[in-house]
C-alpha cells in the first residue's frame, strides 16, 4: 500500500484511476461491439462461404490429378 504525503498525490491517483477505469470501459465496448457484428448471420455466412469455396478448389484439384 501506498503512503501519501499530500491530498494531492491522493487526487492525482485518484483521476488516473478514474481514467483508467474509463479507457477500460472504453475497450470493453469495443470488444462487445466487435464480438456482436461477428455473431451477425452475414459474417458466419460469408465465413462457411470462405470454407466451402476452400474446400470446393481442394476437391477440383484432387480430381484434376487422379
Amino acid at each position: 500500500m501506498r503512503a501519501y504525503e499530500s491530498f494531492e498525490q491522493i487526487e492525482t491517483d485518484l483521476k488516473r484511476l478514474s481514467l483508467e477505469k474509463q479507457i477500460g470501459l472504453e475497450e470493453l465496448k469495443l470488444v462487445k461491439s466487435d464480438f456482436q457484428d461477428s455473431l451477425k448471420p452475414l459474417s458466419i455466412l460469408a465465413s462457411v462461404a470462405k470454407f466451402a469455396s476452400k474446400y470446393g478448389v481442394l476437391v477440383l484439384l484432387k480430381k484434376m490429378f487422379r
